[in-house]
């Protein structure tokens, strides 16, 4: 397959704007950082833009009441609560990089790649072929 000089320019700019947005992508999910609190306000947790555990706070007062259960639910669901937020704020960040409308719904993990994909059939295929 013979490829123009002027495709071939036209690609490599593609690229390289790929390259560019997927890099502004990762470093605002790196800066993401959502705290929550849990119902009784005894847990605290933050989380990052990937929805992984940075800071887990527990106030003192749990050891009022030692029940191991109910603090490990409050903790997980707390932890769930922040992670959530973090994809919401993931899925807006990775909006606006694939060009998403408002009321799209958007997968921060797998949009970016599946719309390249995409705008290149032939290109996928010949990956799956490979």
């Amino acid at each position: 397959m013979d490829i123009s000089v002027g495709e071939l320019t036209t690609r490599l700019a593609e690229y390289s704007r790929l390259t560019e947005d997927l890099l502004a992508m990762r470093e605002g999910m790196d800066r993401i950082r959502i705290t929550a609190y849990s119902a009784d306000e005894l847990v605290t947790v933050t989380v990052g833009g990937r929805g992984e555990l940075i800071n887990l706070e527990l106030d003192p007062r749990i050891y009022r009441e030692p029940d191991a259960t109910a603090l490990a639910e409050s903790i997980a669901a707390t932890i769930r609560d922040a992670a959530e937020a973090a994809a919401q704020d993931a899925a807006q960040i990775a909006g606006r990089v694939i060009g998403a409308g408002p009321d799209d719904e958007v997968d921060p993990w797998f949009d970016p790649a599946l719309r390249l994909l995409d705008s290149e059939p032939e290109r996928s295929q010949r990956l799956w072929r490979e």
